[in-house]
């Protein structure tokens, strides 16, 4: 069995982030970057699904530029067999230019599960996955937080608002993970130093051509300062003097 995880490369979540002199992207200075959280989740359920069967293989693909290989890397460090990176310095597409590419990819791997993290923690647009399966014509489960494999279909558990939902499908499918499908693995040393090893194989990818353009980035609003109006029960007049006449909420 073939399974492929369609791993974007993000900002690590714990840095500060600030919009770059164009006002139209990030500043990348200093800023440290990891594999989308959510992608991890994949990249777990592919190699567990390979160690359950006791056959496959796991492929790691990104679309990006020569700054995604140390992360790809840390996939394969994972366990992972190998990666493809569609190499495009540009790093300035749009989820349908992203999915157009990363299908045409995908055509030439021919894999049974396609993974994809439910969405990328940068831009949180949850397009991607959906894209390329409309693209491949096959199924797509989204939110995926439990995913059972058996002679050519998947049972998925599917969170809902509310509960969850419980879908079976035919392969080849795309599946986007969700947080409690599994628990990530860490690397191990050994793995780190296979990892150096394993194939990383560079492409150009299609021709991008996004269809929506970023005409501005900038951050929140700084928050206004909070205020004491005092303790217990003597506070409260001042309390709802300020939630009426202030911050008008009453």
């Amino acid at each position: 069995m073939k399974i492929v995880i369609c791993m974007k490369r993000v900002p690590d979540t714990a840095a500060k982030l600030r919009v770059g002199s164009s006002g139209k992207s990030i500043d990348p200075a200093g800023i440290e970057y990891v594999i989308n959280p959510y992608d991890e989740y994949g990249i777990e359920e592919a190699l567990r699904i390979k160690e359950k069967l006791g056959q496959g293989e796991v492929i790691i693909l990104t679309l990006g530029s020569e700054k995604a290989a140390p992360v790809i890397r840390n996939a394969l460090a994972m366990g992972a067999d190998r990666a493809v990176l569609l190499k495009d310095e540009s790093e300035d597409y749009d989820s349908f230019a992203t999915a157009n590419a990363l299908s045409k990819a995908l055509k030439e791997i021919n894999p049974d599960i396609i993974f994809f993290g439910k969405q990328a923690v940068d831009d949180d647009n949850c397009q991607v996955g959906s894209m390329v399966a409309q693209l491949l014509n096959i199924p797509c489960v989204n939110v995926v937080t439990k995913l059972e494999i058996s002679d050519r279909k998947a049972t998925a558990h599917r969170q809902i608002e509310g509960g969850s939902e419980v879908v079976e499908t035919n392969l080849p499918a795309v599946f986007t993970a969700q947080k409690g499908l599994n628990e990530p693995r860490y690397a191990s040393l050994k793995g780190i130093m296979a990892a150096k090893k394993k194939s990383l194989e560079e492409k150009a990818p299609e021709k991008i051509d996004s269809r929506i353009q970023i005409l501005k980035m900038e951050p929140p609003p700084a928050r206004k300062a909070g205020k004491i109006v005092g303790q217990n029960v003597e506070a409260v007049p001042e309390l709802v003097k300020l939630l009426q006449f202030e911050a008008k909420i009453l």
